[in-house]
């Protein structure tokens, strides 16, 4: 389960963060979660409390976002909402979309005391 190994980064990016902007809590983090990242957000959602047990992010509570997935057509520059990588453009039937957005995991927010 890779989730755990996420989690960890997360937290050392969160650690390094209040060292830098000098909070020393954070009570809620904001994570978006692309649908196309390979991530499970209910595996990184069990992993995340047992994670940060010990850092700033101790207890803190955990919203994640799924974003649609999003890709152009190279050929034709359409954009598209996509379920899977390797789609066709639904405009031009051409293969080769380029994703945009939907491959991410990103800290959106933290809310820090």
């Amino acid at each position: 389960m890779h989730e755990i190994s996420l989690c960890e980064s997360i937290r050392e990016v969160i650690e390094d963060e209040a060292k830098t902007s000098g909070f020393t809590r954070v009570n809620r983090v904001w994570l978006e979660v692309g649908p196309l990242s390979c991530v499970e957000p209910e595996a990184l959602r069990f992993g995340f409390d047992a994670v940060m047990s010990g850092s700033v992010a101790e207890g803190a509570s955990l919203d994640i976002a799924t974003p649609q997935a999003k890709a152009r057509c190279p050929a034709c520059n359409h954009e598209c909402t996509v379920e899977r990588r390797y789609e066709t453009c639904p405009c031009c039937g051409l293969p080769g979309l380029e994703l945009i957005r939907g491959d991410e995991l990103r800290i959106k927010k933290l809310e820090v005391v």
